[in-house]
């Protein structure tokens, strides 16, 4: 079961498509974070999500929040992934110990070996203040994001 609304969200320190370390605890006290879970690079529905928060970044990254986008891909297929796709904001591998992350947050499909869609918006304290669950092939809705960090 996926991690709920008024729930201290899971620290966690992963590797990036540039394979620099970000830690979740890095943005207490100090941005709101958009932490969105998605199955796999390359795919069709997850490259039109990425790509969508590309086309509207500063909504999501500026300097009251910040984007975190986590799949259990290696740090060599996000760097190829984000270089192809032109996406400037953090890819981070949930690879090794493979979906520990994705389980923490309750959104890894062990059948699947992948997170699901799962986003969670943590503010500044480390709170999950908002948060919506998808299954594989259903895509998220990008206006319910801005509309719940318009509530920050």
């Amino acid at each position: 079961m996926a991690i709920q609304v008024g729930d201290k969200a899971p620290d966690f320190e992963l590797k990036d498509n540039h394979g620099a370390t970000v830690k979740l605890s890095d943005f207490r006290g100090e941005k709101n974070v958009v932490l969105l879970f998605y199955p796999f690079a390359f795919t069709g529905v997850c490259t039109g999500e990425l790509c969508e928060l590309r086309d509207n970044l500063p909504k999501f990254v500026n300097d009251d929040v910040q984007l975190l986008a986590v799949s259990n891909d290696s740090i060599h297929t996000l760097r190829v992934f984000a270089d192809q796709e032109g996406l400037e904001y953090p890819l981070l591998s949930d690879f090794w110990p493979h979906g520990e992350v994705s389980r923490a947050y309750g959104v890894f499909d062990a059948d699947k070996g992948c997170a699901v869609r799962g986003t969670f918006i943590i503010d500044k304290e480390g709170v999950v203040r908002w948060t919506v669950v998808n299954a594989l092939p259903d895509a998220r809705d990008l206006n319910e994001y801005v509309a719940a960090l318009d509530t920050l």
